[in-house]
């Protein structure tokens, strides 16, 4: 797996504060995406402020990361921006929180209908799928995507 630049990192401070994948953001989930072969993935730990029962992760929060992993597959896969039109969850079995539960959190893109993507992703604790979506995100022009977006590509870290 190799590390995915966060393009945005330059903004901190002047607006950037997205909730999915800000390092700043205080309440923010602060995933940081990989690339591995067809798939973007993130390794996110639990913790027990996301629970929405007792030691259980918020459904919510499971939508929100499936989301933001298939924001980052449109980011660098497609190079380029989008916005999300339909999300499709299915929760299959709680997933636990804590400080020593770690998810693998990952998205690939299923086909291109024009300028829509259609992504399935999943959340797996120790190698079960837990909860999975099928994403359909609207992609922008490249042009959109660095005068609205700021996003002039999204590249993988150097070594």
């Amino acid at each position: 797996m190799k590390k995915i630049k966060n393009p945005w990192l330059h903004l901190v401070g002047e607006g950037y504060n997205c909730f999915g994948c800000a390092p700043t953001n205080p309440w923010g989930l602060k995933m940081e995406a990989y690339e591995d072969g067809e798939e973007i993935v993130a390794l996110w730990t639990a913790h027990d402020n996301y629970q929405g029962w007792v030691k259980t992760l918020h459904g919510g929060i499971q939508a929100t990361l499936l989301d933001e992993i298939a924001g980052w597959l449109v980011f660098r896969k497609l190079q380029t921006a989008g916005q999300t039109v339909r999300l499709n969850m299915k929760y299959r079995k709680p997933i636990p929180t804590g400080d020593d539960v770690q998810l693998r959190v990952s998205a690939r893109l299923v086909e291109m209908k024009r300028n829509m993507a259609i992504i399935a992703a999943e959340i797996r604790y120790n190698e079960e799928v837990c909860s999975s979506a099928d994403i359909t995100y609207y992609c922008f022009s490249k042009e959109e995507a660095a005068a609205h977006f700021h996003l002039d590509g999204c590249e993988l870290k150097d070594n």
